[in-house]
């Protein structure tokens, strides 16, 4: 034998135990590691209780980040207020003296003095036109014709009736001088044999006899009349079937051709449209509500239309009605101008842009309307607050002077206008009158023409 057998279980112990040994050094390592994240843990959380300081940690980075967006917006702020305070520059205009016209503007149609439809009373087919547009007709010329045949009968029947009761007229005439002479035989008869002869009986039947035979010629006279009267209608019928022009004028539409059929029945139907006379037209314009009240009968105006771009006529108000329309919210009223049209180059329904003079002023001195509005950009000092960089974000707005706002607040009549003394504006009172929206005439106030009033302001960059 080699050696004693014992050594084999030796061996076989010492296997176990070194397995045992890095079991133990693997499991003091695993608990060293979880030591040291734990102790990490508690770093990162350090003072995370209630009044600690951990969310600055956890926030730092989102903080950093805006805090530099407010730096870079305060620094681009600070950069455009300091290069545009510099001095402010005021833009000025001269006081005139001449002239002022106020007008009032508006819009409307062209429109005949007289426009008169002419239509059938009678229904049937047109015969014949004998009149077109553009026609220059008189009073009693034919336009157009009805056909008339049948009217033509219808006469010639009643006409037939009226001679039938003329006839009946004679009958009961004849039946009267019957009655009357057999009437006056009874009484005669009577007288002679002293009342014996004829019977009372007798005497009251010839009696009746002839009062019937004179209501008898009565009816048939009115049967005449009636007979009359019809066939008159029917003549007047046929005297209509000529469509006649009632007036002087000009024919503007026609609606009717030959052959077509005329139905009159609960309307007139309209055959032609005349125009009495186009020389004197009138212009109809809708006046805003709050320029109406500015518009007085006699006042002079002056109108364009697209058909004549270089020519301006003239007009006259010759009437401004009550009635009042609403379009779209706006109410308007309607004026009446009247117009001479003496060589016809207006046409009824041409658009038309009249200006209405409602007020003139002559050699006044005149205010530019702007420096009306104009009101310098005079800042009161404010106070330092303690905003810090919030007050340089959110600036105040300028906060003008109280005399500033009592001027804008006061009377329309009583204004202050600018003037540059030393390169600063000054007030100037002045009391103003009539304007059309560009001059405005200065009634009292200490301004010469020629003078230069400021209108606007503009903040220079440095």
């Amino acid at each position: 034998m080699d050696g004693p057998p014992w050594p084999l279980p030796m061996k076989n112990r010492n296997l176990p135990t070194s397995v045992s040994e890095r079991a133990m050094k693997a499991k003091s390592d695993k608990t060293d590691e979880v030591a040291e994240n734990a102790e990490i843990a508690r770093t990162l959380e350090l003072n995370s209780a209630p009044g600690g300081f951990g969310w600055l940690r956890r926030w730092r980075i989102p903080v950093l980040v805006i805090a530099a967006v407010i730096f870079i917006a305060a620094a681009v702020i600070m950069w455009r207020v300091s290069h545009t305070s510099g001095a402010v520059r005021y833009e000025t205009r001269e006081v005139q003296r001449g002239n002022l016209t106020v007008t009032v503007t508006a819009t409307g149609t062209l429109e005949p003095t007289n426009s008169v439809e002419v239509g059938s009373e009678l229904s049937g087919t047109v015969k014949s036109v004998e009149a077109d547009f553009n026609d220059r007709v008189k009073v009693g010329r034919i336009l157009a014709r009805l056909d008339t045949e049948k009217l033509e009968a219808t006469i010639t029947q009643h006409r037939a009736s009226l001679e039938a009761a003329k006839a009946k007229v004679l009958q009961a005439e004849a039946t009267v001088a019957e009655t009357r002479a057999k009437l006056n035989q009874f009484k005669q008869v009577w007288k002679l044999s002293n009342g014996k002869v004829p019977s009372q009986t007798e005497m009251d039947a010839a009696e009746a006899a002839f009062a019937r035979a004179k209501a008898d010629l009565a009816n048939c006279r009115a049967a005449v009349s009636q007979a009359q009267a019809t066939l008159s209608a029917s003549e007047t019928d046929l005297s209509k079937s000529i469509i006649r022009s009632p007036v002087n004028g000009i024919v503007l539409n026609r609606s009717v051709e030959p052959g077509q059929t005329v139905a009159a029945s609960m309307t007139t139907p309209v055959l032609f449209t005349l125009a009495e006379d186009l020389a004197k037209m009138e212009l109809q314009v809708d006046v805003d509500e709050a320029d109406v009240g500015k518009i007085r009968e006699g006042q002079k105006a002056a109108f364009t239309v697209d058909a004549w771009p270089d020519r301006t006529f003239e007009a006259q108000v010759v009437q401004t009605r009550y009635g009042s329309q609403t379009t779209e919210g706006v109410v308007t009223y309607t004026t009446v101008l009247k117009v001479d049209n003496s060589d016809l180059s207006l046409r009824p329904g041409m658009t038309a842009t009249a200006s209405i003079t409602v007020n003139s002023v002559e050699n006044a001195v005149l205010i530019p309307s702007a420096a009306l509005r104009f009101t310098p950009p005079v800042q009161e000092e404010e106070k330092k607050s303690s905003g810090g960089l919030v007050s340089m974000l959110l600036p105040r707005p300028p906060r003008f002077k109280a005399t500033e706002r009592e001027n804008a607040a006061g009377s329309k009549k009583q204004q202050n206008v600018w003037i540059l003394r030393e390169e600063r504006p000054v007030a100037v009172p002045v009391t103003v009158g009539a304007t059309d929206g560009v001059m405005t005439e200065m009634r009292a106030g200490d301004l010469q023409p020629g003078m230069a009033v400021v209108v606007d302001s503009v903040m220079e960059a440095k």
